[in-house]
């Protein structure tokens, strides 16, 4: 097997050597197919120079989408159809994060316009906590400013804004995100 230092090295297209080196990997391993996918993505990453891996082939390998001709199977690393799989897979990849993206920016631009409407104390806190991380707690521990009963009432206002989700669809414990 070689080097994954080599390939980044490559000239070649940064999704074809991923491809190339997960069906190397699951070739060796076929047990560790989803580690093949992530290293591949590890890979392109580093090819990109992007500061961390985004799991794009490792989403959507797992799905039911990838097919063999027409029959929905899972397509396996070093099938005849694995280089074209691969780059359909990457194409979608992103194509769907550019959408979530703008998805969330719009989200986080509709947070911005209501912010000023918000009375709480601590509302410029939360904003920015449901900003900076993918999921808030509504516990009084996410500003010193909150009790819980008044952190759980903002996240209410908030949802009735229609900036806010709440996550998790569990009563006891909540959590809240663009």
């Amino acid at each position: 097997m070689r080097n994954a230092r080599d390939r980044v090295a490559q000239i070649r297209s940064a999704p074809v050597l991923a491809g190339e080196l997960a069906a190397e990997l699951y070739r060796a391993r076929p047990n560790a197919e989803l580690l093949a996918f992530w290293l591949a993505d590890v890979l392109l990453a580093q090819r990109f120079r992007w500061p961390v891996a985004v799991p794009l082939l490792m989403g959507q390998v797992t799905g039911t989408t990838m097919r063999s001709g027409s029959v929905f199977r899972r397509v396996r690393p070093g099938e005849s159809s694995w280089g074209l799989e691969v780059l359909l897979k990457y194409a979608q990849a992103a194509r769907e994060a550019c959408d979530l993206a703008a998805d969330l920016a719009q989200r986080a631009a509709r947070l911005d316009e209501v912010t000023p409407r918000l009375r709480s104390p601590a509302a410029a806190d939360i904003v920015k906590l449901l900003l900076d991380d993918d999921a808030v707690p509504a516990s009084g521990r996410v500003s010193k400013k909150l009790t819980a009963r008044s952190a759980r009432r903002l996240f209410e206002r908030l949802i009735e804004l229609g900036v806010v989700r709440e996550l998790t669809g569990r009563p006891t414990f909540r959590l809240y995100g663009l």
